[in-house]
């Protein structure tokens, strides 16, 4: 199957898979795992903060980020369309108490400006409204089609927020592919933030695992939040020798995943039926909408299943990821069978 539905479907390499047999592993509860180590070193070097601690997923990752940002019965404000707010099962508020104030951004981008946020901002509110304490952003926004905000844009954000009393979380699941469009280096795309996320099992290819990144302290406290969410793994180095070559390795393989999804939409482009802005393209990530084509979404996405193609559908709009396992060749199939079921 050439599978598009995302890009966590990835398989290790034969190269990961022979650094995970033979990786030198501790209890990392009792912070005694090298491996581990050196991955959570690597990380924070790699996105410049003090330290770093592997997750099993970004989901946690973000769960602690909020929890120790914030306050019960307090405010994050996030885009409409977050991961935070939309897919993480209400965590935020499960885990932190806190309310998700959403807004929607106004440039179209699914990134927020500073316009979009200082209006939301309840600094100072009366005793019966909650106080707003974390910004959350999104880079790439996944659900905006993988759009990127840029250096000077986080920045911007960033700075206005702590001018306000708040802080900033970046939920940079695939803040590589970020870097990798924008051609800067990602410490200065993260560069403000006060705690960032980024995923290794996604574009960067390893079979689990997530980075959360801030100073000392917080790294200090996200451990003790880690255990208590049942994130305490014991012979993780086994999956972080995997992640150390997705992390150092991963980044320079990205382009050409961004390529092949430039492809593919253009080529989907050209189909009736389906609209899509090959412009807005510019990561791994290809959602267009299938209204036109007067077929329902369930029945293209299954008719794509038949010819050996799957797909996430959703209202009118499907999506579809690239990634290391995904060939230039795939991509000429998965248009072959559009073709085939719209046209």
């Amino acid at each position: 199957m050439i599978d598009l539905r995302s890009d966590t479907v990835t398989r290790p390499s034969e190269e990961m898979r022979a650094a995970m047999a033979a990786a030198e592993v501790g209890d990392d509860v009792f912070g005694e795992d090298p491996t581990i180590n050196r991955l959570q070193a690597l990380a924070a070097e790699r996105m410049g903060f003090e330290a770093a601690l592997w997750v099993p997923s970004g989901s946690m990752g973000n769960t602690i980020a909020v929890k120790l940002h914030t306050e019960p019965g307090s405010e994050i404000i996030i885009e409409e369309r977050g991961h935070i707010l939309n897919f993480e099962l209400g965590a935020a508020a499960v885990i932190s108490g806190v309310v998700a104030r959403s807004v929607k951004s106004s440039n179209g981008t699914g990134h927020l400006t500073w316009d979009d946020v200082g209006p939301a901002i309840r600094k100072n509110p009366p005793y019966y409204q909650s106080a707003t304490k974390l910004l959350c952003l999104e880079n790439t926004h996944n659900f905006a089609g993988g759009s990127v905000l840029g250096v000077a844009a986080t920045r911007d954000l960033c700075e206005n927020a702590h001018s306000e009393g708040l802080k900033v979380h970046l939920d940079g699941a695939r803040i590589f592919n970020a870097a990798t469009a924008l051609k800067c280096d990602v410490k200065d795309l993260v560069a403000g933030c006060d705690s960032v996320t980024f995923c290794l099992s996604k574009g960067l290819g390893a079979p689990a695992g997530s980075m959360l990144v801030g100073t000392s302290e917080f790294i200090e406290e996200a451990r003790s939040w880690r255990k208590r969410l049942g994130g305490g793994m014991r012979q993780v180095g086994i999956l972080a020798a995997a992640g150390i070559i997705a992390l150092e390795k991963g980044p320079g393989l990205l382009e050409r995943d961004h390529r092949n999804a430039k492809r593919l939409a253009n080529g989907l482009a050209a189909i009736p039926g389906i609209k899509i802005d090959p412009e807005s393209v510019v990561t791994n990530i290809v959602i267009f909408d299938s209204a036109g084509a007067k077929l329902p979404v369930a029945e293209i996405v299954e008719k794509l299943r038949d010819r050996g193609v799957l797909a996430i559908g959703f209202g009118s709009q499907i999506r579809m990821v690239t990634h290391l396992d995904i060939a230039d060749t795939d991509i000429d199939v998965a248009l072959l069978a559009m073709t085939q079921i719209v046209g």
